[in-house]
């Protein structure tokens, strides 16, 4: 297991498992506390993973966009995300208040070929792109699912800039959840 920061943020991490494979296929542990938390003690000292509570899988067609969601406290939700088939284009935003990189983003390609994931911690939000027909997304979350501390922010927000690659991928525009269709922008959200 190697783990990176994605940045501009120094604990939204990239962790990258260790695949095996042969003429058989693949195999990796794509979730294993103990060598997660020494990975990541090496590459962040002092650094832990929450305990996950809660596994959700998501299939969607090339061109779906969910998020920008996120979940207030007391039911903020650390997310650790991958791809179990296909590709998305992943992005977190920090929603922290008091956080020097409040409003920013960064994304990155995830896909059943690299099997890379993304953690994202508490207090930021989440969003993806699917790339690929029937993509199979695939997230544990450290709290369960709370739906009056549910919140989201608009995906084309201006103040974020978030630099979608439609047309890298042949997408025309985003396929969107209605709640996603009137999400807030930043300005009009209360901080978390």
């Amino acid at each position: 297991m190697k783990i990176e920061r994605l940045a501009p943020f120094a604990d939204v991490l990239i962790l990258r498992p260790t695949v095996h494979r042969d003429d058989r296929g693949f195999f990796l542990e794509s979730f294993h506390l103990d060598r997660m938390e020494k990975a990541l003690e090496s590459g962040v000292p002092g650094a832990t993973f929450p305990s996950f509570v809660q596994d959700n899988h998501s299939r969607s067609n090339k061109g779906v966009l969910r998020g920008i969601h996120f979940q207030r406290a007391p039911h903020g939700q650390a997310k650790l995300v991958r791809v179990a088939r296909g590709r998305v284009f992943d992005v977190a935003v920090d929603l922290r208040a008091n956080s020097p990189t409040f409003g920013q983003w960064a994304g990155m390609v995830l896909s059943d070929e690299d099997h890379a994931q993304l953690y994202i911690p508490q207090g930021y939000g989440h969003a993806f792109l699917v790339l690929e027909d029937n993509t199979d997304f695939i997230y544990k979350t450290s709290d369960y699912y709370a739906p009056n501390s549910e919140g989201s922010v608009a995906w084309n927000d201006p103040s974020i800039g978030i630099d979608w690659p439609f047309k890298a991928f042949g997408i025309e525009a985003p396929v969107l959840s209605g709640k996603d269709k009137t999400a807030p922008s930043l300005a009009e959200l209360s901080p978390l």
